[in-house]
């Protein structure tokens, strides 16, 4: 594989969207037999653990630099999103099917498009305004049967 491979947004993302799919599917199992909360707090603490451990063996913890205070606010409001989302992914995982819970939560790449554009000022191109409608589409194909 190309040394610049893992330089590539792009692989980070695809890599993203594998680990993804495999939390939905881990998680449906992991959820089966007790409350999503519990889980979700379980899923937390093990993230955590191993975020430090990468940061500690990186040497990435011992010295972080200044961090701003507009980008702590962000930090933890985007700490806060994460963890509301994380509640009610596990919570619907519980309750359907991850068939038709994961497609309705992708609807999220669809809102940060949109978010993007009212909040960053952020303009998709033609073909990404295509491909964001094909995603709504396809999620709502998939998850509202009929």
């Amino acid at each position: 594989m190309n040394p610049e491979t893992f330089s590539s947004w792009q692989a980070w993302a695809v890599l993203s969207a594998v680990f993804a799919a495999l939390t939905a599917i881990f998680a449906k199992v992991g959820v089966e037999d007790i409350n999503p909360d519990l889980a979700t707090f379980i899923r937390t603490i093990i993230v955590l653990i191993s975020l430090s451990l990468i940061l500690f063996s990186t040497g990435q913890f011992a010295n972080p630099g200044p961090i701003s205070p507009r980008s702590w606010i962000f930090l933890m409001l985007s700490g806060l999103g994460t963890g509301a989302s994380w509640l009610c992914y596990f919570r619907a995982l519980k309750l359907g099917p991850a068939t038709l819970v994961a497609p309705i939560d992708k609807l999220s790449v669809v809102l940060v498009a949109l978010f993007g554009v009212v909040f960053l000022g952020e303009r998709p191109s033609l073909n990404g305004w295509l491909g964001i409608a094909l995603i709504a589409a396809g999620a709502v194909l998939i998850a509202f049967k009929r």
